[in-house]
């Protein structure tokens, strides 16, 4: 089965190279939209495997965008590409529940290798935005100035041993099946675990709980 993905893209010319690239077999292109609010609109009727979202977009962010997205259709993937690799706005598509972060001026093979991780289950960064995370880490500094405070802080004793490991591997960016394989488990336990951990956490992506277990040291 292809993967069925919606390309959400103002730029024509930009939205029509990404339609070429995923032209080929192993993709589908069901839809296409030039805002925020039919980037929505068309997720919820052409439920899409994979949205393609740009950050920039009239009427609507790419980031509320997805926000409501995975509120309304948490299984549906969201890969951000963008020209933005501002740290606030990569950690803001990560809260908002993106599961891939790719830089315009990356080649077309690194979206379609995006699209088809995060299809998986698994999260996928730009090589650029990843080195970026891991120097923000650990430097251990943050805008603060830009957060936003937490719910509640997640103390590491709230998860269980089996949900530290199978959260390790997530942080790992391994997919459920790889996850399944790797502790001996069946993928529906998987899928149970994933979904605790992201409750205990509080966030609303497996994207969004690497980050915030590597920020806060949970494991």
């Amino acid at each position: 089965m292809p993967i069925r993905v919606l390309l959400v893209e103002d730029n024509d010319l930009m939205r029509n190279g990404l339609r070429t690239s995923f032209g080929e077999s192993g993709f589908e292109v069901v839809g296409e939209a030039e805002d925020g609010v039919t980037a929505v609109e068309l997720t919820q009727s052409l439920r899409p495997d994979v949205v393609v979202m740009d950050i920039g977009l009239p009427l609507q962010t790419g980031i509320e965008a997805t926000r409501q997205i995975k509120q309304s259709m948490p299984d549906t993937k969201v890969v951000m590409l963008t020209s933005h690799n501002s740290g606030d706005e990569l950690f803001a598509a990560l809260a908002a529940g993106a599961a891939g972060y790719c830089l315009k001026d990356c080649a077309s093979e690194l979206v379609k290798i995006a699209v088809r991780s995060v299809s998986e289950g698994a999260a996928w960064l730009d090589p650029k935005i990843a080195g970026m995370v891991l120097k923000v880490f650990e430097s251990g500094v943050l805008d603060k100035k830009e957060q936003k405070p937490e719910p509640y802080q997640v103390a590491p004793s709230t998860l269980s041993e089996r949900e530290k490991d199978v959260l390790r591997l997530m942080v790992n960016g391994a997919a459920n099946k790889e996850i399944a394989s790797q502790l001996h488990i069946s993928i529906s336990t998987v899928r149970t675990h994933v979904e605790h951990i992201l409750g205990k956490l509080a966030v609303s992506g497996r994207t969004a709980a690497a980050v915030k277990a590597m920020k806060e040291g949970l494991i």
